[in-house]
């Protein structure tokens, strides 16, 4: 095993790169891809998924094994992941054993993790779903009434409840006491509803002594074992779901924490700010990491380039976390060299200091045009533009450029605008830290229509590109980008808006060195420097 403490955190749901993946039966040498595709890399620790949370995929005595009470199959991959489940086990082979035993060959940790919180369907299309929570409405939290059945967390477990918290804790239990394992995760960010709105305040104390027996079972299941809590980065967030972070560190309940945009959705979010939770833990032993997604969604792109994993990353770093978790990456599976050319870099905040990063603003995609999050923590983007009125959206930049400027390193610096519905007569003004950007700056592309794109076609908008000279680079941390319109089109009826904010910064290898072979204005793949 790799000596303490871990850095990185490598969460595999056990689910989309597995066993969705491979046609029943699937071979245990299959499965044990999960421990080998990591093998060599930066990654410490393995965090691997319990299956739905409420069904387990591993051979549970205490819980419910995913899909055993379906008869009738309305989802086809679901059902696989019961058949190649059921199938290990019917070959004497327990699931979550075959990732143990495989990680302790190759020197890897495990962390199994639990989903703390999942919501219930109607039987009849929830084929995930535990007969615990189907036989047991009166459990949740909307049970109580006085809320909205569309609320996120009608559905949610209602923690106030002993039954609740002792079903829970059970699984934790077995999982300690059975396998071979370095630690636990408590994964509590996923659905962050844990009481009923009126009641949180009362919640809290009994979330607290709920935390207190899983990390007496954690730890005296074994010598060393690490508790793991993933929860939302921001501490007031915690507090309004009844998660009393600042509690846990004082009473040394938990090992690690990790920060994470509320809600968990996928997307890549260069802006995620955990500096409050190492604040709060800064004179405990508690570790903080910061979560690392991989979705971009875009009309461009799927999944994150390495470079934008980067500026992630180096973001956090900048924030004096002690390490990075690097969740929901199976989009990226089957993981090939860039996968592994930008794990290599994630634990050296030096060496990804003067490479490649682009600084991507967080914003609708198809997968979450409205990402749910708490009130004061939505995507800062898209934002309305209305003439005369400036719109400021929030860029933390981890690069200190002047740094590198100085020694000639620094090879280029573009700050990409997408402004959706604008037609060629609109006038705008841009500015970075309220000092505006001059117009000689600046190319304008117009994709006001595209026949076709990469992915989901997304049209009506113009790009607003500036090559910014040294004088008007962006400062190391947090800065602010503006528009506003001082003219529209009168004859068009559509909302302005600002869709897409990005920064993508471009270094040289040494002073004078070249980007590509041929033409100077090209980047490293031939592609037009400025775009």
């Amino acid at each position: 095993m790799r000596a303490d403490p871990p850095v990185i955190l490598f969460e595999n749901d056990g689910r989309h790169p597995l066993i969705y993946m491979y046609e029943p039966p699937i071979q245990v040498e299959e499965y044990q891809s999960a421990v080998d595709e990591l093998a060599g890399t930066p990654v410490d620790v393995l965090v691997f998924c319990l299956g739905d949370g409420r069904t387990m995929l591993h051979d549970t005595q205490v819980g419910e094994l995913w899909g055993h009470n379906v008869e009738q199959w309305p989802h086809l991959i679901f059902r696989r992941a019961h058949q190649n489940a059921t199938g290990l086990i019917a070959e004497g082979h327990d699931p979550l054993a075959l990732i143990c035993q495989r990680a302790r060959q190759t020197g890897l940790r495990v962390y199994p993790q639990l989903l703390v919180q999942v919501p219930r369907g109607p039987r009849e299309e929830d084929c995930r779903c535990s007969d615990f929570r189907f036989d047991n409405p009166h459990l949740e939290i909307g049970h109580k009434g006085g809320l909205d059945p569309e609320w996120k967390g009608f559905t949610c477990l209602d923690f106030s409840h002993e039954a609740v918290r002792e079903e829970r804790l059970r699984l934790v239990r077995e999982v300690c006491e059975g396998y071979d394992i370095a630690g636990f995760e408590l994964q509590l960010n996923y659905h962050p509803y844990y009481f009923h709105p009126d009641e949180v305040a009362a919640g809290t104390s009994l979330m607290t002594e709920w935390m207190a027996q899983v990390s007496a079972v954690v730890r005296q299941s074994g010598q060393g074992r690490q508790l793991v809590v993933r929860v939302p980065a921001r501490l007031a967030s915690c507090k309004g779901a009844g998660l009393d972070v600042e509690t846990w560190l004082g009473e040394g309940l938990v090992d690690a924490l990790v920060g994470d945009t509320f809600a968990t959705p996928e997307n890549v979010n260069s802006n995620l700010d955990v500096s409050e939770l190492v604040a709060a833990a800064r004179d405990t032993p508690c570790r903080v990491y910061a979560a690392v997604h991989a979705l971009v969604d875009s009309d461009r792109l799927g999944q994150a380039a390495p470079e934008m994993i980067r500026a992630c990353a180096h973001n956090a770093w900048q924030q004096g976390v002690d390490g990075l978790y690097l969740a929901h990456w199976f989009g990226m599976w089957p993981y090939e060299a860039p996968f592994y050319q930008t794990l290599r870099e994630l634990p050296y905040p030096d060496i990804m200091s003067p490479k490649d990063k682009i600084y991507a603003v967080p914003t609708e995609t198809q997968r979450y045009p409205v990402p749910g999050t708490e009130p004061g923590q939505a995507a800062p983007l898209p934002v309305d533009l209305c003439v005369g009125q400036r719109a400021h959206v929030p860029l933390r930049v981890g690069d200190d450029l002047h740094r590198w400027g100085a020694v000639g390193r620094v090879e280029r610096v573009l700050l990409r605008l997408r402004v959706m519905n604008a037609t060629e007569l609109d006038a705008l003004c841009f500015y970075l830290n309220d000092v505006e950007l001059p117009a000689g700056q600046m190319r304008i592309i117009n994709e006001m229509y595209r026949m076709s794109a990469p992915r989901y076609r997304t049209g009506s908008g113009y790009w607003y590109v500036f090559r910014l000279n040294e004088d008007a680079w962006p400062v190391c941390g947090d800065n602010v980008v503006s528009v506003e319109p001082l003219a529209r089109d009168s004859a068009v009826t559509p909302t302005l808006f600002l869709r897409d904010v990005e920064l993508e910064v471009r270094y040289l290898m040494g002073r004078h060195f070249h980007r590509a072979f041929v033409d100077p204005d090209l980047g490293p793949y031939g592609e037009r420097g400025d775009s």
